[in-house]
């Protein structure tokens, strides 16, 4: 095939690709230009998840009449003029590629007006092609509406998410930037709705009650810039940031922006997570909007069109500013949690029929059948509140027992005698040949994770009705999974009801959630579900979500009674070695090691 130039459509199209990738693109694209225009209010309304409509309003600075024609051009802006600018680069957009590259694949109308002129002017794009240019009634400022996206791109289309999905999207992003630019009032809405807003007060703190929650606002630790030496030239750090209790079970809700510029950064992430070290438990994350602030010259943002992706000149000290300064505002903050009552709604009733409560501590002894009981031992159980009081096993009371019938018993583990815990994580146990020991959390989240599994797959969840239901708001990322995995819900035993556009009502919660705090076991949940972890059942998917939220902690002192329940519930399981997410349940020191060790061989 010969080499040739591509047509102009073709070239538009290719281009297109790489800096629309979905209908949450246009909206970052259209948010950056207002904000480079200097807008103090941005509305941003959208249809069809972005497909049907979006329309960006701002007040900012307009565009002369003169410079319109100029808007739809490739590589044509007015951030940039020599290469040079390139080296020191302070605003949000500066390629030139964005709005021509939405007219390539959608149909377009910009209606503005400069502060120098009298009206405004209107202008028509449709796939590329420049229409109609008329006067137009206006206010100082711009207005973008992009219809049909994708019209004449169905490649790209078809591998879009759902309707609620890209809305979802287009919320988090619009949230994203209300967060670092607090002093512009934002307002989103969706499908004929209001369903967000920000004053533009200047407050870090406003904004996140609005985005998370007063409740969350009000816990969170301001950054404090103000004790920087005048003459100090380097990076700079400032924003809000999560206390130690305020964690997540992803990474999802750390924020980091370069300049005003939302980036993604391994290094700045770990940093910031770094800062929490010591703080923060095991697989738990911070939360936090990072506001650094540096020389242009220092970083270089023109290393990919969506301008997501920064190089800076020494990583290091950028490294060592987000570190020590967020580890310096968690120790002179030094917040104490408060003793928070428990919700009404978790004085709870078993949410079987009958109400009864079906927990029985185990079922069978490895290799003794599953009627057998220990000689000169009676089996505790639930319904014997003389060997086992309710307070001291409800740390293990999970959904249910795993029934005896058709579990892979005496093939895996042998019978276990309790010995002690050790750092009150880890179960030591002496078997017939050598020491086991055992991760408490690990082993409790298998055997929950077993039992969620076949209480799904019978449709008998169990669960537990709060006395009153918990109002809980919720971001459109989270609405979005509820969506999307109603279903399992159901399957958990967790009865949610939407109450509004962005408020739901927990009615019920599993019975391995019941000690829980109704809101934080539900944001657990979603926060696993929307890690993406891929599962070969619906059923794993529920249990998964429930298991690691569910389970005793490592560093939670157990009875000896205790232990010994959760020995013989692991010993029922089907795959009693490693929890649900693969890391092993417990570790086997043999006689024979014991004894090369010690010298006895």
């Amino acid at each position: 095939m010969p080499i040739r130039v591509l047509e102009p459509e073709v070239a538009g199209r290719i281009a297109a690709g790489e800096v629309v990738e979905r209908p949450s693109s246009v909206v970052k694209e259209l948010l950056e230009n207002s904000l480079d225009a200097g807008a103090t209010r941005i509305d941003v309304t959208t249809t069809g998840g972005g497909i049907e409509s979006i329309v960006v309003s701002d007040n900012g600075v307009g565009i002369p009449e003169v410079d319109v024609p100029l808007v739809f051009q490739q590589f044509a802006t007015s951030k940039i003029s020599r290469s040079e600018d390139l080296n020191s680069i302070n605003t949000l957009g500066f390629r030139g590629e964005a709005m021509y590259s939405i007219s390539a694949v959608s149909e377009m109308e910009l209606i503005t007006k400069s502060v120098d002129e009298k009206s405004g002017i209107s202008i028509n794009i449709l796939e590329g092609n420049v229409g109609v240019i008329s006067p137009a009634a206006a206010n100082v400022g711009t207005k973008v509406a992009v219809r049909n996206l994708f019209i004449n791109f169905p490649a790209r289309k078809k591998f879009l998410r759902s309707q609620k999905s890209e809305t979802g999207r287009i919320a988090t992003l619009v949230k994203r930037y209300s967060m670092i630019w607090p002093e512009t009032s934002f307002s989103l809405s969706q499908e004929g709705t209001r369903f967000f807003s920000t004053t533009g007060s200047g407050s870090f703190r406003d904004v996140i009650a609005a985005v998370y929650g007063v409740e969350t606002s009000n816990g969170m630790i301001l950054i404090d810039s103000q004790g920087i030496d005048p003459e100090y030239l380097g990076p700079t750090l400032g924003g809000i940031i999560g206390s130690p209790s305020q964690t997540r079970a992803n990474r999802s809700h750390i924020n980091i922006f370069v300049n005003g510029r939302y980036i993604q950064n391994r290094t700045l992430s770990y940093a910031f997570e770094q800062a929490y070290h010591g703080l923060v438990g095991h697989r738990r994350f911070p939360i936090g909007v990072l506001d650094l602030r540096l020389s242009g010259e220092t970083v270089d943002v023109n290393v990919h069109p969506a301008k997501t992706e920064v190089r800076f000149l020494n990583e290091s000290e950028v490294f060592g500013v987000v570190q020590s300064t967020v580890r310096d505002s968690l120790l002179s903050s030094s917040p104490v949690q408060g003793v928070s009552s428990r919700p009404v709604g978790n004085s709870a009733t078993l949410g079987h029929p009958d109400g009864s409560n079906d927990f029985t501590p185990w079922q069978v002894r490895l290799g003794s059948g599953g009627g057998h009981q220990p000689k000169g031992r009676p089996v505790p159980n639930a319904r014997n509140p003389i060997l086992v009081s309710k307070p001291e096993i409800s740390r293990l009371n999970v959904a249910s027992s795993v029934p005896a019938t058709g579990l892979n018993v005496g093939s895996t583990l042998p019978m276990l005698r309790i010995l002690g815990q050790v750092q009150s994580t880890y179960i030591t146990a002496e078997g017939p040949d050598g020491i086991y020991l055992i991760d408490q959390h690990a082993a409790h989240e298998r055997v929950v994770f077993e039992q969620v599994i076949e209480k799904a797959r019978t449709s008998s969840p169990a669960f537990q009705t709060l006395l009153e239901p918990f109002v809980m708001n919720l971001d459109s990322t989270q609405i979005s999974v509820i969506e999307e995995n109603a279903p399992l819900f159901v399957a958990l035993g967790m009865e949610l009801e939407q109450f509004g556009p962005e408020t739901y009502l927990i009615r019920t919660v599993p019975a391995a959630l019941s000690q829980s705090d109704p809101a934080r076991a539900l944001v657990e949940v979603l926060d696993s579900l929307e890690n993406g972890v891929v599962f070969e059942t619906w059923e794993e998917k529920a249990a998964y979500s429930v298991a690691c939220h569910g389970a005793i902690r490592a560093g939670q002192s157990l009875s000896e009674l205790e232990m010994e329940t959760l020995i013989r519930q692991l010993e029922s399981c089907k795959q009693p070695n490693t929890c649900p997410h693969g890391r092993p349940t417990l570790i086997h020191l043999s006689s024979k090691y014991l004894e090369l060790e010690f010298g006895r061989r």
